[in-house]
């Protein structure tokens, strides 16, 4: 089970949930929240990446801007989210993921485990994961970012990706349409980009009007395989 600890970083000191294996860690992974906080359902996120022998943190990235946010999946909760991630700002939330990487470094090198270190985060939290491996250097597994098309259109970030990500989209989410998935394929073309029969947040087990059961399952099998190629 995990616990909450304390980090520190250049936005300010946030709480984080931290997860962590049962044997030697094969790395580290970031776990980025969507618009609704570090919530019951990221925390069992980072649990289940911890099972699969990951030590985890999950920044609240809103922290900074209103601790302890928690936010429903209703109409008041998505724009009191919207609002928290507009306040916080991207380069914000940069911060506290290098922070992130830099606390889990330490920590799997008093592990013994292996020092490299990831993320994976959804929906706002995708394309934070996304700038995670453009701007920072940390391979990244981005799901449905609805925030990415106005960076794939900056030539020099596109130009030189600093490390690898892997992209989710559902084929029928309303906010990111088959063009804008086409963008990600013609702005990193060496990147692994999966449609799937599904929607929005089809990885929210906790919402039924979102999650896709078969989706969501062999997009965490691709996500495993890429973290398994790339964290060593």
């Amino acid at each position: 089970m995990g616990r909450w600890t304390q980090l520190d970083t250049a936005a300010g000191t946030v709480a984080a949930w931290q997860a962590d294996p049962s044997a030697a860690p094969k790395g580290g992974l970031v776990v980025i929240q969507e618009i609704f906080g570090a919530n019951p359902h990221i925390r069992a996120v980072a649990e289940a990446y911890a099972v699969d022998g990951y030590a985890v943190l999950a920044p609240a990235f809103f922290d900074p801007a209103e601790r302890g946010v928690e936010l429903g999946y209703d109409a008041p909760g998505f724009a009191r989210g919207r609002e928290l991630a507009g306040q916080l700002g991207m380069d914000a939330a940069l911060r506290i993921v290098e922070a992130a990487a830099a606390w889990l470094r330490a920590h799997l090198a008093a592990a013994g485990g292996a020092p490299a270190v990831g993320t994976v985060g959804y929906c706002w939290g995708g394309t934070v994961a996304m700038l995670s491996a453009l701007r920072l250097g940390l391979p990244s597994v981005a799901y449905y970012g609805a925030r990415d098309l106005p960076f794939l259109q900056d030539p020099a970030l596109v130009a030189a990706p600093r490390a690898p990500v892997m992209f989710h989209f559902g084929e029928h989410d309303p906010s990111i349409p088959p063009e804008a998935v086409a963008a990600h394929r013609c702005a990193l073309p060496a990147m692994p980009v999966f449609a799937y029969p599904a929607g929005h947040a089809f990885n929210r087990d906790v919402d039924p009007a979102a999650f896709h059961a078969p989706s969501a399952a062999l997009a965490r099998q691709r996500s495993l395989a890429f973290l398994a190629e790339h964290l060593r």
